[in-house]
């Protein structure tokens, strides 16, 4: 747990991470994390990579210190699981110990990946976790890829702030998905397109000038015009009525 606790300084202290890393929900009942990496490979390669996380977790973040000890079995009920070995001058009956980190509830091969569990020292809290990864292709400008995208949400009762927690572990994840985004291959992104220069119109010979309205004049030729209307409009009655009248 020492280890555990240590990341969370190490992740305050300001480790690269991705731009894509964010915290996109906090409250006091919990938060929810959202990073994303483009990879130059496909899918299904994003996704082999993905399920062997001792070639790119970064062990520093782990309770033995050493990222070859992890292992995730990509099935319902599978586990993410941490190895630990037996610690120098421990008695020669003692067994190596073992972590689940999360625990695998739905399993999409080169799509999807749910997993729960609380990371870290979230582990000793009494929360849920549940991280959702999802793996979609995309188009970059060296070819086609693949977007790989996590989703981390976290609730319940744990004795840290909330405010300094999901900053950590925000960091934490974003560094675990640079080292797989490095590990496979970043993906080099589209230019942009400029925008099309907006078209310049030719002035044309002996151009009547344009009409710029008068209010004061439109307000007068508009009074005549009621005007005239109510003159023709009387004028008419007078003439209707009989002479002697």
């Amino acid at each position: 747990m020492l280890k555990h606790l240590i990341f969370l300084a190490a992740g305050l202290a300001g480790s690269a991470v991705p731009a894509s890393a964010e915290v996109v929900q906090k409250s006091d009942a919990g938060f929810v994390i959202r990073v994303t990496g483009e990879v130059a490979a496909s899918p299904a390669d994003a996704w082999k990579s993905f399920v062997s996380p001792s070639g790119w977790w970064n062990g520093q973040h782990t309770f033995s210190g050493e990222a070859a000890n992890l292992t995730l079995d990509p099935v319902a009920n599978g586990c993410f699981c941490e190895k630990l070995p037996v610690p120098k001058g421990a008695p020669a009956t003692q067994k190596p110990g073992s972590v689940m980190h999360m625990r695998v509830v739905y399993a999409e091969p080169y799509r999807a990946l749910r997993m729960v569990g609380g990371l870290g020292p979230l582990q000793s809290e009494a929360i849920n976790g549940t991280m959702t990864v999802t793996f979609a292709p995309i188009d970059g400008a060296a070819g086609k890829g693949t977007r790989i995208l996590w989703e981390y949400v976290v609730g319940g009762y744990m004795r840290y702030k909330t405010e300094t927690i999901a900053g950590a572990v925000d960091k934490v994840l974003g560094e675990q998905l640079a080292g797989l985004t490095k590990l496979v291959g970043p993906l080099a992104p589209k230019p942009a397109t400029p925008a099309p220069e907006a078209a310049v119109a030719e002035p044309v010979a002996d151009e009547a000038p344009a009409y710029t309205p008068d209010a004061t004049q439109d307000e007068a030729a508009a009074g005549e015009s009621v005007k005239a209307a109510l003159d023709k409009l009387f004028k008419k009655k007078d003439e209707a009525v009989p002479s002697g009248h």
